[in-house]
């Protein structure tokens, strides 16, 4: 059986710099009836327990380590027994949420995680956060790109650990290279295609997110 897409939406809060904001995140499940890999485990394990319904979970792959993009994995890890791997440049971060459990696995950008026949290729694309990475699934004609793209443009560069020259040379030279037709599939909100998005970049620019 080929590997499918499935599409939880979780709520909690975000938190950095002392602030906090409520947010409602996206956890993608990709796999098949017996496998499956979870992009990034948000705010609710059990929940995204419910949706795995038995499956082996593989692996549960950060895009980057914003709390509320891992604040879930520890325990979805210990219920599981899967693996949680996250880009290096992001331990600072997940330090501030998880001090003393640490990841399992790195991810480093060429890496691929495979799951039911279909390859999850890792891109890293700093910016919004150092260790920031996306994840191409050429076989899906999918990209999930956590916070680094969004529909209407690139993720929040406002707060520490981030940098708006460099999220915009993530997207262009990363994503933009990318087949039009590719579905974006982001960390928050809707969904969009690389083709909606690549016409924008200069006006992204000249925005200065």
């Amino acid at each position: 059986m080929a590997a499918r897409i499935e599409h939880l939406v979780t709520s909690g809060t975000f938190a950095l710099d002392g602030g906090v904001w409520d947010v409602d995140n996206n956890v993608w499940i990709v796999g098949d009836d017996e496998e499956a890999v979870v992009v990034d485990a948000a705010h609710d394990a059990q929940a995204i327990l419910a949706a795995l319904g038995g499956r082996t979970l593989r692996a549960i792959v950060c895009t980057h380590a914003h709390n509320d993009h891992i604040d879930a994995a520890p325990e979805l890890a210990e219920a599981t027994g899967a693996p949680v791997l996250l880009h290096p440049d992001d331990l600072p971060l997940w330090k501030l949420t998880h001090p003393d459990r640490a990841p399992d696995g790195e991810l480093a950008d060429g890496q691929t995680v495979s799951v039911a026949g279909t390859r999850l290729e890792v891109v890293h694309t700093p910016g919004h956060a150092p260790g920031a990475v996306c994840l191409y699934a050429p076989e899906l004609g999918t990209v999930f790109t956590g916070d680094t793209l969004f529909a209407g443009g690139p993720g929040a560069t406002g707060r520490s650990f981030s940098h708006f020259p460099t999220i915009v040379d993530s997207i262009r030279d990363r994503l933009l290279t990318l087949p039009p037709e590719t579905v974006v599939r982001t960390g928050h909100g809707d969904s969009t295609t690389i083709g909606a998005e690549a016409p924008h970049l200069d006006e992204w620019i000249r925005r200065g997110h």
